[in-house]
């Protein structure tokens, strides 16, 4: 076969129309996006904290967007399940991910991830955070931390917990407490909040760990007593509750909530998609009910974003490789 020379400079140019041709199509993605409804894959059950704030945020962005936004709730494998169908969906910002630190936390925590968390997965921006609430049921005979810290070493692995699910950022918060109290507490994961609460309030359970949207209309309601508060802090929706640091100086659990687009996804989709978002945390309206569960705003950007997961599945690396943390 003949080879054909081509001269360096044609070359060059070829590359450059790629590139050209490239960013145009990018460009017109973006311009074009959204062309259809947008699907919020929420990977708890309905009903807890992170669909609270999921379905707030889908109707404040749906307005900027112009486009419907459906909340599909996904629940399963500690977040795994939704998160995995996120990371194989198409990178065109028609798919969305709306979890908590628990994508993080999964890095270290979960043996064999079917995704790669660096790769699958392309930040778009933190949302909020607030502290997880430590509750029990309003007849529950423990009125303090201190009064389960007691009972636990009085009779270990008698008491249980709930949370959303095997590794959860609720799991972890819980794990990181009975690490630091030296308490041996039995975990009772459930898939998602909802199921949690109908348990803890049917007495199945002694106390759950549950974030402070989800459980603050049954502890308005007197349904449910709030024992704690895992921020560093007392929290302003829960001024009266103890934060778990006044007991165990140094403890500190907060979740925080953020979205994400596959791997792969056009940098200008992210860039339209972070403008909706910071446009959305604008809006009194879901300002006063991030508020009201207990939350506090707080969008970056993209880039932020990326680095402070990287940070987020460090820190909590190193809570589970020291704490011999498993999903078993």
């Amino acid at each position: 076969m003949k080879s054909i020379n081509i001269p360096r400079r044609s070359l060059l140019r070829l590359a450059g129309a790629g590139c050209a041709i490239a960013a145009c199509r990018l460009s017109f993605a973006a311009d074009q996006y959204p062309s259809r409804p947008i699907r919020i894959v929420v990977p708890y059950a309905p009903g807890g904290g992170t669909d609270v704030v999921g379905r707030a945020l889908a109707q404040a962005m749906s307005k900027e967007l112009g486009q419907p936004i459906i909340i599909d709730n996904k629940a399963g494998g500690g977040t795994v399940i939704g998160s995995d169908l996120v990371s194989k969906s198409p990178p065109d910002g028609h798919t969305l991910l709306m979890t908590t630190s628990a994508i993080a936390i999964n890095a270290s925590l979960v043996k064999n991830l079917p995704y790669d968390t660096q790769k699958g997965f392309a930040e778009v921006a933190l949302i909020c955070h607030g502290p997880n609430v430590v509750v029990v049921r309003a007849d529950s005979p423990y009125r303090t931390l201190q009064d389960i810290i007691k009972a636990a070493r009085e009779k270990p692995g008698k008491l249980n917990y709930a949370s959303s699910g095997n590794g959860s950022a609720v799991h972890l918060a819980a794990e990181l407490l009975k690490s630091m109290a030296k308490i041996d507490v039995t975990h009772v994961p459930y898939r998602g909040a909802g199921p949690a609460y109908t348990d803890l309030l049917g007495g199945q359970v002694d106390m759950l760990f549950g974030t402070a949207g989800g459980v603050s209309k049954f502890v308005e309601t007197g349904k449910m007593r709030a024992i704690a508060v895992t921020s560093k802090t007392r929290s302003p929706a829960y001024k009266d509750v103890p934060a778990v640091s006044e007991t165990l100086p140094g403890y500190e659990a907060e979740v925080w909530y953020g979205v994400f687009a596959p791997g792969g996804t056009p940098a200008a989709v992210l860039a339209r998609l972070n403008a909706a978002i910071r446009k959305a945390a604008e809006a009194p309206d879901y300002r006063a009910r991030l508020k009201h569960e207990g939350l506090t705003v707080a969008v970056n950007t993209p880039q932020e974003m990326t680095q402070f997961m990287r940070s987020e599945e460090q820190r909590w690396r190193k809570v589970v490789t020291e704490g011999r943390i498993t999903t078993d």
